[in-house]
Order: structure tokens, then C-alpha cells, then sequence
């Protein structure tokens, strides 16, 4: 028999919290909002899990609740986990489509999140996007990479890094029970070649064109390569200078 009653509860003011027994507890906020907290240790760490506003959820139900937590415990389960499996765990379309919008603020522009969804609607939405985040396992992410793994190893690296930030959020958010194994799913392809490192050079006469595109910019890197364009120096001198290296009083007769 718990300590509380509907009665209490509903007449409950005082900030602090009140204990029905068994680790369920009622909080009262200094604004007057209710809310239910459930308490459980076990093996020497103690958790709080949160039931709900006392405004939606009464105390029979917030007692069922917190028995229900118990018992996930005492099987050796994660709460939160079975939890989010109870609400009903994303897919993985639907997942991605949470992490963008968590995301959005963060992107430099829409093109680099239009890039980036586009990545995973063209190589992993066939494979894993209609599957829950829960069961996505190693060897299913290995043969989505696997397929463009040496033809196309750029691309393959940033559906990896993707696939592993969807996954990532999937698992903070209790819908997996462990992190996706993308270190080990990596050491299983074979290895990428090895890049050129060389590209292309610009053909001197649309310098002059690209210059002025690149003046329409507005940045610390613009004015890092159009430096780097009139000195010819080697892009690592570039970033790595400093002011002593510069005499800008030569640089100004220079010019005259």
C-alpha cells in the first residue's frame, strides 16, 4: 500500500518531493507543476526515471508505471530502451529525418544538408532505410558500404560518417541497445587507394574570372587562396604564416 493518495497529491504545494514508497516519488516545482520521478538502484548505481506530469498521469498509473520500470531492472534490461520500444522505434528514413532537424541550425547552408540527405537516399535508404535503428547490425552497414567501398571511396566515407551519426542519435535517444560497430564494420573492407593528392591546375586565362567570383565571398579562407593565387606560395606557408613574415611596406612599393 503506497504512502500517498489521489487526494494528497492533488493537494500537494510545498516545493520538494513527497515519496509514495518503492522508489516512486512525487515533485512539486516552486511554479506549482507536478510530476512523477521513479527511483531505482541496483548494483550500487541509482537511476531517475520520469513518469510523467501529475496532470495527465494519476497515481495508479504512475504506480504501474514505476512497477513496470522495476521489474525491467530486475531482468537486467535498460527502462529507457524498452520504453522507446513500447512508444515504437524508428525507422531508419525516420530517424534520419529527426537527425536533420536536430541538425538544422548547425549546417553552414541547405545545400550541405541536401548533400547530405542525398548521400543516404542514393546508397543506404535501399538497403537499411525501412529497417528499425534497433536491428541495424554491423554486416547490414558493411554491404551498404561495400558496394561503393573502392569505386567510389569519398563517397563511401561520408555515407559512413552519416550512417554512424544517424545510429549515433538512435542510440542516445534509447532506441538501440548498443552504439553501431563502425570502427570494426571499417577494419572489415578492404583498404580504399590511395588518393592522387594532385588536382587539376586552372588554366591561366579564367584566373582572372575566378578571382572575381571569388572576391564575392566573405571570409578568412577567400582571402587565404587569393594570398596564395598572387604569391604562389605553397598552401601550407599560407596557413601557417604569420604577420613578422610579411613586409607590407615592400608590398606596397611593390605595387606602385
Amino acid at each position: 500500500m503506497g504512502k500517498l493518495s489521489a487526494t494528497a497529491v492533488k493537494a500537494a504545494t510545498r516545493p520538494g518531493r513527497l515519496g509514495d514508497g518503492d522508489g516512486l516519488f512525487l515533485l512539486v516545482q516552486p511554479g506549482g507543476t507536478k510530476s512523477w520521478v521513479c527511483r531505482v538502484q541496483k548494483n550500487g548505481n541509482r537511476r531517475d526515471f520520469g513518469l510523467g506530469s501529475a496532470s495527465k498521469i494519476s497515481l495508479a498509473q504512475a504506480r504501474e508505471r514505476a512497477r513496470q520500470i522495476r521489474t525491467w531492472m530486475e531482468l537486467g534490461l535498460d527502462p529507457l530502451f524498452e520504453r522507446r520500444k513500447a512508444q515504437g522505434v524508428p525507422t531508419f528514413k525516420e530517424a534520419t529525418a529527426k537527425v536533420l532537424t536536430a541538425h538544422r541550425k548547425t549546417w553552414r547552408n541547405e545545400k550541405h544538408e541536401a548533400q547530405w540527405l542525398q548521400t543516404l537516399k542514393a546508397y543506404a535508404f535501399p538497403h537499411i532505410g525501412d529497417a528499425r535503428v534497433s536491428e541495424i547490425t554491423g554486416p547490414m552497414i558493411r554491404n551498404v558500404l561495400a558496394e561503393i567501398w573502392l569505386t567510389k571511396p569519398e563517397t563511401a566515407r561520408r555515407v559512413r560518417q552519416r550512417i554512424g551519426t544517424v545510429l549515433d542519435w538512435a542510440y542516445a535517444s534509447g532506441y538501440r541497445e548498443s552504439e553501431a560497430p563502425m570502427r570494426a564494420i571499417t577494419k572489415g573492407l578492404p583498404k580504399q587507394p590511395k588518393k592522387d593528392g594532385h588536382f587539376a591546375a586552372m588554366p591561366y586565362s579564367r584566373v582572372p574570372r575566378f578571382v572575381l567570383k571569388l572576391r564575392e565571398r566573405e571570409s578568412f579562407s577567400r582571402l587565404a587562396l587569393e594570398f596564395a593565387i598572387f604569391t604562389a606560395a605553397r598552401s601550407g606557408e599560407v596557413r601557417g604564416a604569420s604577420w613578422d613574415e610579411i613586409d607590407l611596406e615592400e608590398m606596397r612599393i611593390g605595387v606602385q
